[in-house]
């Protein structure tokens, strides 16, 4: 195409071509970018999908998993409280009847009431340093004396009982720190206790007490925290409390489980409770 260079007098210019220029590669970018982009939502539709495949399979693995610990928990519990009737049903009667009332007949009529007392001090305020037990004979209190005197006679036989350890520990303390050094972790409580001031003692060993950490153990491995006597013996009591009161109605209650067995009927749930309450109020 070409064009004419007119001036105004109408004369004829010199005729011009004219220059078309095309820019190579415009359009070859444009659609390369196109591509370019079209690729990358394919490819991230993929993506997604992909990870909604992945996501569901995990999410219902975990409904699964949920729903079966469900399952089988149910079954746990289902199992305890079927052993527990068979227990109180079957089990618990013939112990009653066949091991523990012959012991309790035989306690009954050989000792006097001043004689178990004394018995039942002993055993409390003793047994605990050699190692043994001492709640059959709490038990004993509570089926002889009650809350009342029964509690009385327990605690003042627990201050005996915890600060005998306390101090046969000091004779040992080289030996039972090195026991302590062996498990540091297990220790580490016990050697909190002993830090701080005496309230702080006080409060960690009251913690301890009723915490299911055993009491006979630590009555030997206090005096190896460096923890004083006074906080040391004041917190003991004041965490044995619960586990004495415990242990008085679990007399009480097999006292009146031996009245009943004697009378040939079996204690109801009502009388259960009763004492129960009875122990709330004392």
């Amino acid at each position: 195409m070409t064009f004419y260079d007119g001036n105004s007098n109408g004369e004829g210019g010199e005729v011009m071509p004219e220059l078309k220029v095309r820019v190579e590669g415009d359009d070859d970018g444009v659609n390369g970018k196109r591509v370019t982009l079209r690729q990358r939502l394919l490819e991230e539709c993929e993506a997604e999908e992909r990870y909604l495949l992945v996501k569901e399979p995990a999410f219902s693995c975990i409904q699964r998993r949920s729903i079966w610990f469900w399952v089988k928990l149910g079954v746990l519990f289902t199992f305890i409280g079927l052993l527990a009737a068979v227990f109180f049903r079957w089990v618990g009667p013939f112990l009653m009847d066949k091991e523990l009332m012959p012991i309790i007949n035989w306690e009954m009529t050989t000792f006097s009431t001043p004689m178990l007392a004394v018995l039942v001090f002993a055993s409390v305020a003793l047994f605990p340093t050699i190692l043994l037990p001492s709640t059959p004979s709490i038990w004993v209190a509570g089926m002889t004396f009650g809350y009342g005197f029964g509690f009385l006679l327990i605690i003042s036989a627990a201050a005996v009982g915890v600060s005998l350890p306390f101090f046969i520990g000091s004779l040992f303390l080289h030996r039972i720190q090195g026991w302590l050094e062996k498990y540091p972790k297990k220790a580490a409580i016990l050697r909190a206790a002993g830090e701080g001031n005496w309230f702080h003692q006080f409060k960690a060993v009251t913690l301890i007490r009723i915490s299911p950490f055993p009491y006979i153990i630590y009555n030997y491995c206090a005096v190896a925290t460096h923890v004083k006597y006074g906080p040391y013996i004041l917190g003991s009591l004041i965490g044995m409390v619960p586990e004495i009161f415990v242990a008085i109605y679990t007399g009480i209650l097999i006292q009146t489980l031996a009245d009943a067995s004697q009378e040939q009927h079996t204690l109801s749930a009502p009388q259960i409770l009763l004492n129960g309450e009875e122990l709330l109020l004392q």
